[in-house]
């Protein structure tokens, strides 16, 4: 059975895969939990989570690519996975 969430855009297997290791199988429930709290959760089996797959979780809950996200969308997602990493440091 293909990955549901590997369809959506900016998110390939590899992404999806860990998605599913960490309870999210589909865009509906990505879409509930949001960018965010997706994103924290992966931090949990992938230390080396990204600023890049933050923004692809956003484009692909928002249906665009992560490129195209309004700017002041990224500039909080920044501020996010900055917090994310430090609090990971901690």
């Amino acid at each position: 059975m293909e990955n549901e969430l590997a369809k959506q855009v900016n998110i390939g297997k590899v992404v999806a895969d860990k998605l599913n290791e960490v309870g999210i199988s589909t865009p509906e429930e990505l879409r509930a939990l949001g960018s965010k709290q997706a994103f924290l959760r992966l931090q949990t089996v992938d230390s080396g989570a990204c600023l890049h797959e933050l923004m692809a979780l956003e484009g692909a809950i928002r249906g665009i690519r992560k490129y195209d996200l309004p700017e002041e969308v990224k500039a909080d997602l920044k501020r996010f996975h900055q917090l994310s990493q430090k609090n990971l440091s901690e």
